[in-house]
Order: structure tokens, then C-alpha cells, then sequence
């Protein structure tokens, strides 16, 4: 849906799946929120909510903790982020009455259709954007991340290498629209290699993981009989991650997106040094109905609201 203005769902949708780590059951519900408001996640039962920023993340190690002061409120948040801000939303409620957002099938695409269920309506009051305005680069060991400015919207740009494994090498570039969302990346399903996945079980994490969510791969072959949904459905998959990790910057990204070997801790890395320099960034409006994109733009007053943050994948290292 294409529109200069703000954006947020029609009526309340309800999607239900398990939580990756737990393996219980959940139940989400997507609704509308007032302008302005952004993704904000309720812990139905627990009178708790948290916004979806940087500033509320809590914990990373093996998904996206979001929370507060009291504590832990809901974790693996990661794709129905990607799909709000992939499908053009500007303004939701997510309400879960578990301590986990469920897996689903691995994609984005079961929040997709919930969201196609509800349907997007236009709000009175121009759509906002965070456009970058010089390069900023973070390098970590092997790992090379970079936001730059970008007239065309949002790109993404990213490589990934998997030694000793079929994953192998891939390659992707991506121009954000809705279309493009759904139709090249939200099917892209969650991946991890079989030892990983194994060391996880022991542990006492990925009860809810299985081929059923997840691609697996042994070191010779994939393990889902069904096949893959895309033939670089991993790469596919990472850049879908990209999209649920920038979400936390608060507002859409103008700018190109860059990554070699990167994963969650690299995007946020490079999304908190972007918000960290005030010469790299500026709130932008969109003043033009017809065009669909930015053209009055203003310096942001402050940046709590559009502080950097993280997502984290389901299982697995982010660099192998």
C-alpha cells in the first residue's frame, strides 16, 4: 500500500503457532494504534506493555528480549516486525499471551496474511522516515556492516558465507516496497545447521524448533524434504532479519543497508552507531501524496524514540 501518510490496520487479526525456544502455544493479535505511536508489544494478562525500540531490549542471546524495568515482557520479535514495516505499517498494537512471538512456519509470511486479513487504512498525518545522511561502518572480526544514504527509499545489500557447509556463499540485493517484500522475501524461513540445532535441544533451548519452521541443513545436504521455497532462501531469509532489526530504529530507513557475513549483533551495532552520530541522520516527512516519498525534511529534535536496536535469530552463530 502506497501512501504519504501514516498507515495502521483496518480491525484486529489473531494468528496462533509455538514459541521456537518454549514449544507452548501462542496466541498474537495484531491491532491498530493512534499516529505516531510506532510497534508496541502488551503481555495480555500481565496489565504490561513495551514499546519496539532499541532502549527496551533487554536481552539478545539467541532472540530479541524485549522489556522493562520489571523484567523480561515477550522475545523473538524479529518477523512480525519485518512484516509491519515490510507491508508499509507505520503503527500497530502486538498483543501475545506468552513470554514468546510464535515461529510459525519460519517466515514473515503467516503475519503478511494476517495483516492482508485486517487490512492497512491511511491515518491523518504525514509518514515520518529516518534518512541517512552520511556512511556509517562497523567491522566486527570478519563481519562488515554499513548504512549510507540512498535517494531510492530502502536497499539492502548483503553477502553470506558458510564454510564447510552447502549454505555456502550467497548473495542479495533488495529495494524495499511492499510488493517486493511479499513476493521476493517473506516466505524466506528461519535456517541453522543440525549441530547447532542439537547443542541448542541439550540445552534446553529450540523446543519448538523442527523442519516445520525451520530450513536444516546436515554438513553434506538440506534436510527438509520439501525443498527450499527460494534457491538462496538463506540469504533471502538474513536480509528478511535486516528488516525486523531496523524496525527498532523507531521509523522507516532511508539509506542502503550493507553487510558481508553480518547478522543480528552486526545490525545493531550499526544501527546504534548511525543513531549515535546526529550529523548521520535526520527526520524526514512526506509532504506529497502523489510520490509517495519524503520531500520536507526537518532535524529530529531528540532520539529516544528512534534509538538503535536489535533482533536476534531463532538458533544458530550469526558468522560461520
Amino acid at each position: 500500500m502506497k501512501s504519504s501518510r501514516q498507515t495502521t490496520l483496518r480491525s484486529h487479526v489473531t494468528v496462533t503457532g509455538i514459541g521456537v525456544h518454549s514449544g507452548s502455544q501462542v496466541n498474537l493479535t495484531i491491532g491498530p494504534a493512534d499516529i505516531n505511536s510506532g510497534f508496541t508489544f502488551v503481555r495480555t494478562g500481565l496489565d504490561r506493555e513495551v514499546q519496539a525500540v532499541a532502549s527496551s531490549v533487554v536481552a539478545t542471546e539467541l532472540a530479541t528480549v524485549l522489556g522493562d524495568a520489571q523484567g523480561p515482557l515477550v522475545s523473538t520479535a524479529e518477523h512480525v516486525l519485518a512484516a509491519l514495516r515490510g507491508m508499509g505499517v507505520d503503527n500497530a498494537t502486538i498483543e501475545v499471551d506468552g513470554a514468546e512471538v510464535p515461529i510459525m512456519d519460519g517466515s514473515a509470511a503467516p503475519f503478511v496474511a494476517a495483516i492482508d486479513q485486517a487490512g492497512i487504512v491511511q491515518q491523518n498525518a504525514a509518514r515520518r522516515f529516518i534518512e541517512v545522511l552520511k556512511p556509517v561502518q562497523v567491522v566486527q572480526g570478519e563481519s562488515f556492516g554499513e548504512l549510507r544514504p540512498y535517494a531510492g527509499g530502502f536497499r539492502a545489500e548483503l553477502e553470506i558465507e558458510f564454510a564447510n557447509s552447502p549454505i555456502g556463499r550467497q548473495a542479495y540485493a533488495f529495494d524495499l516496497t511492499p510488493d517486493s517484500f511479499r513476493r521476493d522475501i517473506c516466505r524466506a524461513r528461519t535456517f541453522g545447521r543440525m549441530g547447532d540445532v542439537a547443542k541448542l535441544w541439550s540445552a534446553g533451548y529450540a523446543l519448538g524448533a523442527s523442519l516445520e519452521n525451520s530450513v536444516v541443513y546436515d554438513e553434506a545436504r538440506l534436510l527438509n524434504a520439501e525443498g527450499l521455497r527460494y534457491a538462496d532462501e538463506c540469504v533471502r531469509h538474513k536480509v528478511l532479519d535486516v528488516v525486523g532489526d531496523l524496525a527498532l530504529a523507531g521509523l522507516p530507513l532511508i539509506g542502503l543497508y550493507r553487510s558481508v557475513r553480518g547478522g543480528h549483533r552486526l545490525n545493531h551495532a550499526v544501527l546504534t552507531a548511525l543513531m549515535a552520530d546526529r550529523h548521520a541522520w535526520r527526520i524526514v516527512e512526506a509532504t506529497e501524496p502523489a510520490l509517495d516519498r519524503p520531500v520536507a525534511a526537518r532535524r529530529a529534535r531528540g532520539h529516544a524514540d528512534v534509538a538503535g536496536g536489535m533482533v536476534a535469530v531463532a538458533y544458530g552463530p550469526d558468522v560461520s
